[in-house]
């Protein structure tokens, strides 16, 4: 009895060192290696500073601390549009990663209830936020065309894309010779399907850097979209030429004169033996009636 209750521990201990050691425990301990360690920024005093390590971080992929370091930059300068529109960009990235990843609790392609759709994400606050501070700028400095750039780079984000175009057309204006400039408008063109302007844009990309690879395959995009409106609106002149060979050749038969029908009879009166020939005056020709003088 002794022997078979010993036995019963021995199992039941057996299965609680499984249950600690199991699958629950292990997804713990990943859990816990896969959360990010947030830092602080709150000994960085210079907002240009806090932007700088969020281009930095952000470029590593720490997106998570690259947002808090963007934080910091807003705190310290809340007129710091850039800083809105990279805190945009990151947590779009989060974004898209948490429906690909299954942790959002919608998949992706599913419908947006109307609930959820009237709320905004994070990302479209920040690039409102940016947009907000960037239409003062350039209301304040019409020649800033940085400020126009990421004006414009905001809309797109917002799919707002004639006033991205429209903003972008005025960064290009003030400084045309920037190849991510021309790059910028040659893609919101293509979204535009306005294909001919944004080939203009691409070619001269590419002609001020030969390096940009974004610019060289967008400019493929836009000669393929220019070929298939072309093609599209081209009349087809096989077709044009059929229907006119068939316009005529219904003329022509329409004209014709069918073989069973009499011919017409002519107004004059065939002379016979012995009649007078017909004169026929020409109206035109004779003179008139001589007019009564005196009455």
């Amino acid at each position: 009895m002794r022997r078979v209750f010993g036995l019963l521990t021995i199992f039941v201990l057996s299965l609680l060192v499984w249950g600690c050691s199991g699958k629950p425990g292990a997804d713990g301990a990943n859990a816990n290696a896969n959360a990010v360690q947030l830092r602080s920024f709150a000994d960085v005093t210079d907002p240009a500073a806090a932007l700088a390590e969020g281009n930095k971080l952000l470029d590593e992929n720490d997106t998570e601390n690259a947002i808090e370091a963007f934080k910091r930059a807003v705190e310290l300068d809340p007129n710091l549009g850039e800083a809105y529109f990279k805190m945009g960009v990151a947590y779009s990235l989060l974004e898209v990663e948490a429906r690909h990843s299954g942790t959002s609790e919608r998949l992706p392609g599913d419908p947006i209830p109307k609930e959820e759709a009237k709320e905004k994400t994070n990302s479209v606050k920040m690039f409102e936020k940016a947009v907000e501070v960037f239409k003062k700028q350039v209301a304040a400095s019409p020649d800033d065309a940085a400020a126009f750039y990421t004006l414009g780079r905001a809309y797109n984000k917002l799919n707002k894309d004639a006033e991205s175009e429209d903003a972008l057309e005025k960064a290009v204006k003030l400084k045309p010779d920037d190849s991510d400039y021309q790059t910028e408008l040659g893609a919101i063109r293509i979204k535009l399907a306005k294909y001919h302007e944004a080939i203009a844009a691409l070619k001269k990309a590419v002609d001020l850097d030969a390096d940009n690879v974004e610019a060289a395959e967008l400019l493929e995009d836009a000669q393929a979209g220019a070929k298939r409106v072309d093609y599209v609106s081209k009349p087809d002149k096989s077709n044009s030429n059929a229907n006119a060979n068939a316009n005529l050749e219904g003329a022509n038969a329409n004209s014709a004169t069918p073989a069973d029908s009499k011919a017409p009879q002519s107004n004059s009166k065939t002379s016979g033996p012995g009649d007078r020939p017909r004169v026929v005056k020409d109206e035109k020709t004779s003179s008139p009636p001589a007019s009564k003088r005196h009455e």
